[in-house]
């Protein structure tokens, strides 16, 4: 079985948790930036993993999704700020499902991130209101993700490599 995990990751949150994954996988195995990866020909199995942006897929992991996707088994990854248990992250999930589906999902996980400051800022100056209630998570995402949820991702690999017959 032959398998990638490809990322995105701008603050290194995304990139993490793809290592998490990558470090459980015994399979032969690639680790790449979302950017390098031209088509999931030749794979068996796809890590993907990308952050959430304004609710949604990151545009780019979204793209590549729905272009690149197609017919392939595909197991996503993704980071945001919220805590898992919100109402809001359910909805990030179904965004992120809606890219998927021509895709063979085999499995998906999500954790928190830890939100720059960059954004932090800019949702606090926000005329909208939950942008800036939003914008309160940011010191509780600190440090994240924290070894807890790297070991959660680390039991989704193995998972996904149980069920699709690769471990």
């Amino acid at each position: 079985m032959k398998i990638l995990v490809a990322y995105l990751s701008q603050t290194g949150n995304t990139k993490r948790v793809a290592e998490a994954i990558y470090d459980q996988l015994e399979a032969e195995k690639e680790i790449k930036p979302l950017s390098e990866v031209e088509s999931l020909e030749g794979y068996d199995l796809a890590f993907i993993g990308f952050p959430i942006h304004a609710s949604n897929p990151a545009a780019e992991a979204k793209a590549f999704l729905e272009e690149k996707g197609k017919g392939k088994k595909i197991a996503v990854f993704v980071t945001h700020a919220a805590p898992e248990d919100q109402e809001e992250t359910r909805r990030y999930l179904e965004n992120c499902r809606a890219c998927l589906c021509e895709a063979d999902l085999v499995g998906m996980f999500d954790c928190q991130g830890e939100l720059a400051q960059s954004i932090i800022e800019l949702l606090a100056k926000s005329d909208n209101p939950r942008h800036r209630q939003f914008a309160e998570y940011g010191p509780h995402t600190k440090g994240q993700p924290d070894e807890s949820r790297l070991e959660k991702a680390r039991a989704f690999a193995r998972r996904v490599m149980r069920e699709c017959g690769g471990a």
